[in-house]
């Protein structure tokens, strides 16, 4: 398994990806895009991007705020996210150009891509399908739902599986239910799974040592979600 260090580029801001794959398997195989939370392209990101490729394919944990920026805590990862999720475009416009460099790897077959991506991430991949996208699958854990730029009737392309929790004070019930609306609406495929007992960041075994209520991780739902993206993959790749 090889993983590296990449940059690319979102105007003059430089990005520093991080890449996976089975260099020891031939062919062009589906890439993944994997966004991480609002703290930036930590351990927790990379581990998953690491997880994918032993899955058979090609990830990219991408960066969502340039130069690598990792926030110390949460309101630092709040001051550089809410720029960015205060302008729609520029924040769809960072999540496109992670694709784009994931599309111009040379190991990636460009017709079988697939984006995921965790709290702020899964706000990302979301955002991504609603911006049509040519992706066959997004998945979001425990990501913001919201959006100030709704899907179109028949915008989206990919198919997603949105795995949040039923506790999750960040993205309550009615969060979830206008997203089902939005997604009915714009004509899309799309399933949700709601685990019982379960609040933000739930993927992240280091969730509680940010000392904010409403983030815990919880392993179950962290392996069924798991579970449930590989069978969505699956589904999508046809293998």
């Amino acid at each position: 398994m090889k993983s590296e260090n990449i940059q690319y580029k979102d105007g003059d801001v430089t990005l520093h990806g991080f890449v996976a794959y089975d260099d020891q398997a031939s062919g062009k195989r589906p890439g993944v895009l994997v966004m991480p939370e609002a703290f930036g392209l930590g351990p927790h990101a990379k581990q998953r991007a690491e997880r994918i490729a032993q899955l058979g394919y090609v990830a990219l944990a991408g960066d969502p705020y340039g130069n690598g920026l990792i926030a110390k805590d949460l309101q630092e990862a709040m001051k550089h996210a809410g720029p960015l999720r205060e302008d729609p475009e520029k924040f769809r416009q960072r999540a496109r150009v992670a694709l784009e460099k994931l599309v111009s790897l040379p190991q990636v077959d460009p017709n079988r891509l697939a984006a995921i991506g965790y709290c702020m991430g899964g706000t990302f991949a979301l955002e991504l399908a609603r911006d049509g996208a040519a992706l066959r699958g997004i998945v979001s854990f425990h990501g913001g739902l919201e959006t100030k730029r709704p899907a179109a009737p028949g915008g989206i392309k990919a198919k997603l599986l949105v795995c949040t929790g039923a506790d999750d004070p960040f993205v309550p019930v009615t969060q979830v239910n206008a997203f089902a609306e939005e997604m009915t609406k714009s004509g899309a495929d799309w399933q949700i799974v709601s685990y019982g007992g379960t609040v933000h960041s739930f993927t992240n075994p280091d969730a509680a040592s940010a000392g904010v209520p409403g983030l815990a991780y919880n392993k179950l739902a962290d392996q069924r979600s798991w579970e449930s993206m590989t069978a969505f993959f699956k589904e999508i790749f046809g293998a």
